[in-house]
């Protein structure tokens, strides 16, 4: 299918699904405020970063108006179910353990995790193996956390409440390396002091098992109407350029 035939589809689709479930004109959007570059909290106060900027450009699409609710990613999925909020766009992968709570859009992105350690160290291999006796952070509650949890037995396995904590604590020394997004790690790398003292370290990982099929928005099982909403106004900015030009704000390369 061509671009104009993609977005007649999506706009037809979305048309639909809008005229059908008019109720749908505010959307509460859970997100989590503390996992720069895709979320986080200005010296103003305010929400920033990709995820809402795809939140709200997805709002404008579907013509709803968009409110935003901080919550801790421990507890951003009981959220979610409790009703303090309609979705969550907050770079949550799509993983099977999660889909048996929630459901998902298609996905808006897509990055492997990697390693980070401190610039001078011995870690070349990032193998179970290799990392036997390490001390390894990483945010709790992350498909990170649970990959390392599972599959890194012989080191020890330190969780933070939010990224930016375990990446402190290995500029402090405190740790041998941290594991993430690698989007994530690139923006602290590239372009904070704090992160000139570390790099990126061995290989990419991306096992579906753990960090699933990209990164979506998470739904109540039962708002297949809204799922449908979402899915039209994600296609519809992929296909007119929006996606890209936010794309672009943020990262040199694209992570669709």
């Amino acid at each position: 299918m061509n671009a104009k035939s993609l977005i007649l589809a999506a706009a037809v689709a979305l048309g639909t699904t809008a005229a059908a479930h008019a109720e749908w004109t505010t959307v509460r959007i859970g997100t989590e405020g503390a996992y720069p570059p895709f979320n986080y909290v200005d010296s103003d106060g305010q929400l920033r970063g990709f995820d809402l900027d795809i939140a709200r450009a997805l709002c404008e699409q579907m013509n709803v108006t968009c409110e935003f609710v901080a919550q801790d990613w421990d507890g951003i999925i009981p959220g979610l179910v409790a009703g303090r909020y309609d979705a969550i766009i907050a770079s949550m992968s799509i993983t099977p353990e999660r889909l048996e709570q929630v459901d998902f859009s298609d996905k808006y992105y897509q990055t492997p995790a990697r390693f980070a350690a401190r610039r001078g160290s011995d870690i070349t291999d990032t193998s179970p193996e290799a990392m036997a006796g390490r001390v390894i952070g990483a945010q709790s509650s992350t498909v990170s956390a649970n990959f390392l949890e599972d599959i890194y037995t012989s080191s020890e396995i330190r969780l933070y409440a939010t990224q930016d904590e375990a990446n402190l604590d290995l500029a402090a020394g405190r740790l041998d390396a941290v594991f993430a997004d690698s989007i994530v790690l690139y923006e602290w790398l590239e372009k904070t002091d704090d992160g000139s003292c570390c790099e990126f370290v061995g290989d990419a990982y991306a096992d579906e098992e753990y960090f699933g099929t990209g990164v979506g928005i998470a739904l109540r099982k039962e708002d297949d109407d809204l799922r449908e909403m979402f899915n039209a106004a994600l296609a519809e900015i992929l296909a007119n350029g929006t996606y890209e030009r936010i794309n672009a704000e943020y990262f040199p390369f694209s992570i669709y």
